[in-house]
């Protein structure tokens, strides 16, 4: 870019001088450019006047050296440029499909929308090995820039996870804020790989069954997400503290996600199976999966640590932490 900006800067000066030379051997300006420009571009027509003085000479070779050198520095750069960048990019793709094709026991994400950018955003702090695929050419270019890696297609293509090294990997996550094609990408994934953990992206609650029948692990639900998280700020609004604060709660939470650990609030429904159980009764049935580390009774009261003979009432909330996965448990105590 430099030498363009150079070359582009030199005829710049050029250009008006020859002009200048020509008019002050009396042709008028149309003709001194006309002049001054097939003789830069060494296009070799006929000259317009006749150049049959000393002066006139001295100005055509003078603009003959000085403006044909400039293009050919000119010309040179532009293709420097493009080529470089041809080069660039085409050794760029080549390295990146080498890092990918030697990737094991890596993450695939499909899908780098607002949903796959964070998550993508999450595993590089983590320093975890991912490769994106998505089909938009702007995302991905955005994800070279951020140093991802990334392959350029639809995640619903076989070849593409093949190409993402899907069969190697140990992870698939499918985050596209389509169910159809979501349920798809799991399909073919665990076709490739049978060992992999999937874990898919539902927009509708009725999605949930048919992303774990074509092979998910886990199916997480935004929306509903979103609206649990809503409703328990209004009903538990301290527990809620407990679990999403700032500071020094959001470090406490990143350190149990560290070890595999995480922290939920569940409502304790009238007729719920848990629902008049004993803290200690709970824990019980639960096997290990999770320990009640807090009760947000429906009053506003908060009990940290409570004990065991403490019982759950309706209406409380229950804060409790486990395993990755295993809080959940909790929830299938709520069908009696």
């Amino acid at each position: 870019m430099r030498n363009l900006v150079n070359g582009l800067l030199f005829l710049v000066l050029v250009i008006p001088l020859g002009v200048a030379g020509y008019m002050l051997a009396g042709w008028n300006f149309a003709d001194s450019l006309y002049m001054v420009v097939i003789t830069i571009f060494s296009v070799g027509y006929r000259e317009v006047q006749p150049v049959d003085t000393p002066e006139l000479r001295a100005v055509t070779i003078t603009l003959i050296f000085l403006g044909c050198t400039g293009m050919i520095y000119l010309t040179g750069a532009l293709v420097q440029l493009l080529t470089m960048s041809q080069i660039q990019q085409f050794f760029g793709l080549k390295r990146m499909k080498n890092e990918i094709d030697h990737l094991r026991n890596h993450v695939v994400i499909c899908g780098f929308g607002r949903i796959g950018a964070m998550v993508a955003r999450e595993l590089a702090a983590g320093n975890s090995k991912f490769v994106l695929i998505d089909s938009d050419e702007q995302r991905i270019a955005e994800a070279r820039r951020l140093g991802y890696l990334c392959v350029q297609g639809e995640a619903t293509d076989e070849e593409m996870l093949k190409a993402a090294g899907v069969e190697r990997a140990a992870i698939l996550a499918t985050v596209l804020p389509d169910d159809a094609a979501n349920v798809f990408i799991t399909l073919s994934a665990r076709s490739l790989n049978r060992t992999a953990k999937i874990i898919a992206r539902g927009e509708q609650l009725t999605t949930e069954n048919k992303l774990l029948r074509a092979g998910a692990n886990r199916v997480v639900l935004p929306a509903h997400i979103g609206a649990e998280r809503i409703a328990e700020i209004i009903l538990y609004p301290d527990a809620s503290k407990l679990i999403h604060g700032t500071g020094k709660r959001n470090a406490l939470e990143d350190s149990l996600l560290g070890l595999g650990l995480e922290l939920e609030v569940v409502a304790a429904a009238e007729g719920a199976n848990f629902t008049h159980r004993t803290v200690e009764e709970i824990e019980h049935l639960a096997e290990g999966a999770f320990m009640i580390v807090a009760l947000s009774r429906h009053d506003g009261t908060m009990i940290p640590r409570p004990s065991g003979d403490v019982r759950i009432g309706p209406g409380d909330g229950v804060v409790v932490m486990g395993r990755s996965g295993k809080t959940s448990t909790l929830h299938g105590f709520t069908t009696a």
